[in-house]
Order: C-alpha cells, then sequence, then structure tokens
C-alpha cells in the first residue's frame, strides 16, 4: 500500500524540540528497558537490544510526538521501510490482513 495522506506543515522549531526530547528519552531507564525486551514492535521478530532502533509510530514530520506513548523499538529494517508513514498505512508482517 502507498502513501495515501497528506502531510502537515510542522514548524521547525516544534521539530527541533521533539528532536530534542526524543534523544533525552534514548538515554532514559524507560527506553532502556524497552529496548532490553529485544524485540521489534513490528515484525515482532527477535533483535539483539543494541542493534534495535528508535521510532515514532506517528513520525515528528507527520506531527507525531516524541512521546513514551508515540515511540517504539523497531529493527533497522522495518524503520527504514516505514520511513514517515503510518503503521496503517505500511504493509507489516504484524498488521498484514487488515486491509
Amino acid at each position: 500500500m502507498g502513501f495515501q495522506g497528506e502531510f502537515i506543515s510542522v514548524d521547525p522549531g516544534v521539530l527541533k524540540r521533539e528532536k530534542a526530547k526524543a534523544r533525552e528519552l534514548r538515554h532514559s531507564q524507560w527506553w532502556k528497558n524497552l529496548r532490553g525486551q529485544g524485540v521489534c514492535y513490528y515484525c515482532k521478530e527477535p533483535v539483539p537490544p543494541k542493534e534495535l532502533t528508535m521510532d515514532h509510530k506517528i513520525p515528528l514530520s507527520r506531527g507525531g510526538k516524541s512521546s513514551k506513548g508515540n515511540i517504539v523499538t523497531a529493527c533497522k529494517e522495518c524503520n527504514n521501510d516505514k520511513k514517515y508513514l503510518l503503521p496503517i498505512e505500511w504493509n507489516t508482517p504484524s498488521n498484514e490482513g487488515l486491509s
């Protein structure tokens, strides 16, 4: 499924603040515990914790926030494939058959 939504204009100052919040969360115990589970949120495959990346389910470029409810662990392959899409716009192994 290709991207079908529209982008909203995100203020550069807001984007900069949200990226700074994500960097802060990356050093938090919350993130270390989440990453320590060693599972990609999207494909559900086990991944060595050090290889997991931080992903915003609703991307910052689409108005998402750097909050615990919007940040998940992702393997590099899923994170690269998802790009700026919302999970529902992207066919992942965990949501196949939902469309």
